[in-house]
Order: C-alpha cells, then sequence, then structure tokens
C-alpha cells in the first residue's frame, strides 16, 4: 500500500504469503518487531557510560589536555567504557593514544555502528554498513573480546561473516556474547560453531533455531554461568543437554518459546531459573541443591483452556522464592501431587522458601479452596505476592485463615 512504512523484519517472499492468505504483512512486521523489542529489554545490561560531554566543554578548544598524561591503565580503563566508534577513534587523538585501543579488551554493541541519520526501528537497509563495521572491527582488533552484542543483522543474509565472527570470537576469547538474529527466517539454524566457545560466562540467544541435538551433547561451556534462551525453536532435551555441558551455571533464563517443552533440571550449580512467556508443559526439579529461585510467568501451554504447566519439585533445599503458582496448576512436592485438603507433612511442605507468588481467579471458588492448600506447604514464608486474574464480588467474600503470611502484596490483571 503507498505510503506506508517499508518491511522492517519480514522478507518479500513472506510478505508475498502472508497476502495470499488474506493477512495483512505490515502487521505480522510490528508483531515481530514487539517480538524483538521484547527480547531487547531482556538481555543483560551492555557496561558502557553515556560519554557525551556537555556542549560547553566539548566545544571548548582551549581546554588543557590532562587526560593523557594519566598512567597507561587509567586511559584503558576510559576506553574500555565508552561505545565502540569512540573508543576507536581515540587512536587518533596523539600517539599515546594509538595503542590504547588496541590494548584494551573489546567491548562491541553492533547498536552503536549505526550509520549517522539511522534510528530504530532497522530496515534491511541498515544491514550492510553494520555489518561491514563488525567485520572491520573484529579483525582490526587483537582481543581480548570482553563483551559482544550483535542484534541488528539479518544473519540469514550474512552467514559467510557470521561464520568469520564467530572464528575471530572463539580465537580472541570472548566472554560474553549476545546473539539475536533480525528475522526472518525465524528459524534460522544456529550455527554449531557457537557451542565450542569454551570461554563464554555468559551467552544470549535470540530468534534462532538449535542445531541437532548431537551438536549440543558436544557443546564445551566450562565458565558459563549465565544462559538466556529468548524465542528460540528447539525441542524436548535441548535444555537439559546444554545444562548438562554447563558445570558451573547459574542463571537459566528462557523467554518467548512456544514449542511446548518438558524441562527436567539436574545442576549442582543452578541458582536461578527463570521462565517467561512460553509454552511448558513439565517442569520437574529433580535436583538443584543451590536453586534459589524459580520464576515461572505466564508459561502455561494454554491456561484459557485449563491446560497448566505440571511442576514437580524434588530436591531443592535452598528454593527461597517460587511463582507464579497458579491453582489450575499440578504442583507436585517430592513424590506427592498437591490437591486441596491433602494434610500436610515433612514430606509435603518445602520450608525453605521465604517468597511465595501465586497467580488467583478469586471469582473461581476451586482457586479460592486451593490457596490455603497451597499455603500450607510452604509454612516459612515471610512474603506472598498475589496476581488477580479476574475480581469479582467473590473477592470480598474471601479471607486469609489464622496461619496466613503477614505481609500480603496484590497486583491486579485485567
Amino acid at each position: 500500500m503507498a505510503g506506508r512504512t517499508p518491511f522492517t523484519n519480514v522478507d518479500p517472499a513472506t510478505a508475498a504469503a502472508a497476502r495470499l492468505q488474506g493477512a495483512d504483512p505490515h502487521e505480522l512486521d510490528q508483531t515481530m518487531e514487539i517480538m524483538l523489542q521484547l527480547i531487547y529489554t531482556n538481555l543483560p545490561d551492555f557496561p558502557i557510560y553515556d560519554c557525551r560531554l556537555p556542549p560547553a566543554l566539548a566545544d571548548d578548544s582551549s581546554a588543557v589536555n590532562r587526560i593523557s598524561s594519566l598512567p597507561r591503565e587509567l586511559l584503558r580503563d576510559i576506553v574500555s567504557r565508552l561505545p565502540v566508534k569512540d573508543a576507536a577513534r581515540t587512536a587518533v587523538l596523539s600517539s599515546c593514544w594509538r595503542p590504547v585501543w588496541l590494548s584494551t579488551p573489546l567491548l562491541l554493541h553492533d547498536a552503536h555502528l549505526l550509520p549517522k541519520g539511522h534510528r530504530w526501528p532497522l530496515t534491511p537497509a541498515n544491514s550492510p554498513a553494520i555489518t561491514a563495521a563488525v567485520s572491520h572491527i573484529l579483525e582490526a582488533h587483537p582481543g581480548p573480546v570482553h563483551c559482544v552484542r550483535l542484534i541488528c543483522t539479518n544473519m540469514s543474509l550474512y552467514r559467510p561473516q557470521l561464520a568469520r565472527w564467530l572464528q575471530l570470537l572463539a580465537a580472541k576469547g570472548v566472554e560474553d556474547l549476545v546473539l539475536v538474529n533480525r528475522p526472518w527466517p525465524r528459524d534460522l539454524p544456529l550455527p554449531a560453531a557457537v557451542f565450542s566457545i569454551a570461554t563464554l560466562t555468559r551467552l544470549y540467544l535470540g530468534q534462532w533455531k538449535l542445531p541437532d541435538t548431537a551438536v549440543l551433547r558436544g557443546a564445551t561451556f566450562p565458565h558459563l554461568r549465565e544462559l538466556g534462551i529468548c524465542c528460540v525453536f528447539m525441542k524436548h532435551g535441548d535444555v537439559e543437554c546444554l545444562v548438562a555441558r554447563s558445570p558451573v551455571l547459574e542463571i537459566l533464563n528462557i523467554l518467548g518459546c512456544m514449542e511446548e517443552m518438558r524441562l527436567r533440571i539436574v545442576s549442582e550449580s543452578l541458582r536461578c531459573l527463570q521462565i517467561s512467556l512460553s509454552s511448558i508443559e513439565h517442569i520437574q526439579v529433580v535436583k538443584a541443591p543451590l536453586l534459589e529461585r524459580l520464576v515461572m510467568y505466564r508459561s502455561s501451554p494454554n491456561a484459557a483452556r485449563g491446560l497448566y504447566t505440571k511442576v514437580r519439585i524434588a530436591d531443592a533445599p535452598k528454593l527461597r522464592a517460587l511463582g507464579y503458582l497458579e491453582p489450575g496448576q499440578v504442583l507436585e512436592i517430592r513424590d506427592t501431587v498437591i490437591v486441596p485438603g491433602i494434610r500436610t507433612s515433612a514430606s509435603t511442605m518445602l520450608t525453605s522458601v521465604k517468597v511465595l507468588s501465586l497467580n488467583v481467579r478469586f471469582g473461581v471458588h476451586s482457586d479460592v479452596m486451593k490457596v490455603p492448600t497451597f499455603l500450607r506447604c510452604f509454612p516459612n514464608a515471610e512474603r506472598l505476592h498475589i496476581m488477580v486474574i479476574a475480581v469479582t464480588d467473590s473477592c470480598s467474600a474471601f479471607t486469609f485463615p489464622a496461619y496466613a503470611i503477614p505481609c500480603t502484596q496484590f497486583s491486579g490483571c485485567g
């Protein structure tokens, strides 16, 4: 349609197919952009500062240069906090600055490489300049590489460059890597080379399809402490493979993975498991002696049709925060399924939990009756968070019994 903005994500073939099916490809494109923004907001912070000078200082050519006389280590520290464009430009300031950037661990965020005048949302027209700049920087900098964010490129169009980037990142010891494909296609196969970068301490993946299980079983992540899987196509067992190959993993973050999955968690190191806006059939915490936080947010397969995630907690002696449990959910503690009216015992209680979060439909009698049952299973909880799914007159008729948690927080969801 004339006058409409160009596509930022959908390719021409997908747009044509959508039109044949009577759909508006621009709506599909906007949906994909929303999904990408969700991924971006879920990514860890990038370790740089906003280094723009006030106009009065930036235009003052008579200012005395005192920074160049600082020790080399301090200069490296300054450069390491700059966006990569500004960091590389320090090499032209003077002879003493020339080697500083090359001897500073690289921090690269491709969003800082947008051509002048280009802004979000990205379009395919941005990719050639960004891709060329990333290639130049990774080739020019000798390493080591501390932190890299590659989130602006349609990777399907630049597969040879991506292969070279991964080769360079592995050779230069990258520690913190975020790799997000700008779709389309959403199910682009993730190169197997990612799983051989043994120096990684943090890895976030967005909009990919995981390779075959055989590749995952060969992964080598001896130092990986944080793993994020965002809008990724994967099979049953893939997450377990990655956790098993990450012996010091502490944080596992799953977002927007809509293929119905079953998770079986066995980890001697995991401290936090967060699952958001995904479709999880069954979560089994089989053995997680250090797990402190288990957070599930809107991750049932289809709660509107009564399909809820089944949660089994067998061995998590340090679990302190748990939620959001839903009354329609099947909760199993050790080998006992928790049902209304069950007589509590040591085998049906998690005494380590201090923070409990529940989703409750106060207008549904069965939901309300299950709340006290859940509370009895967590006798040492100090804080209760309740997400009200639907508020009706029945809410005023319900009160917590005498053993209720003293600090209760409510939030509404229309």
